[in-house]
């Protein structure tokens, strides 16, 4: 007896402990085969409407996990700032007042230094280097990673 239907392919797959766990209660509580369990789920992500689901319903659980995912961003930036902010008056308050007789030096070289703060800022944010990937740095290549040249 043959068969019009195209013979399935196999596929090898790996599975951390735990989505190993996972798919194995879940196919003894549908009885099913891992197999099947694991066909149907890729059929499903890759076309949900196919499978039987429900556009909406895939749809809303997109929404809420980027949903999700934006307000990780929000509470991420606004401990960034908040660090920032922190860093700042600390700063501030730890630094003592100059004497009148060096302040003009003071604050023409505190300019000059912002500018190249702000230049420097500038080409790092234009470019694909970040201070994550410094960090990723060797030590002793870390201790140079910001310079005037960057």
């Amino acid at each position: 007896m043959t068969s019009t239907r195209a013979k399935k392919r196999r596929l090898s797959v790996y599975l951390e402990p735990h989505l190993w766990k996972g798919l194995r209660t879940q196919a003894a509580r549908r009885s099913m085969s891992d197999s099947l369990l694991a066909e149907a789920a890729i059929a499903a992500w890759l076309d949900p409407e196919a499978a039987g689901g429900d556009p909406r319903a895939s749809l809303e659980a997109a929404i809420k996990r980027l949903d999700r995912r934006q307000a990780r961003i929000e509470r991420d930036l606004s401990i960034s700032v908040e660090t920032l902010a922190l860093f700042i008056r600390l700063w501030f308050t730890s630094m003592p007042g100059l004497p009148d007789s060096v302040a003009a030096a003071a604050r023409a070289q505190g300019a000059e230094r912002y500018d190249r703060f702000v230049e420097t800022l500038g080409r790092r944010l234009a470019g694909d280097r970040r201070f994550r990937t410094d960090l990723e740095l060797e030590p002793s290549d870390a201790a140079g990673a910001v310079t005037a040249k960057d």
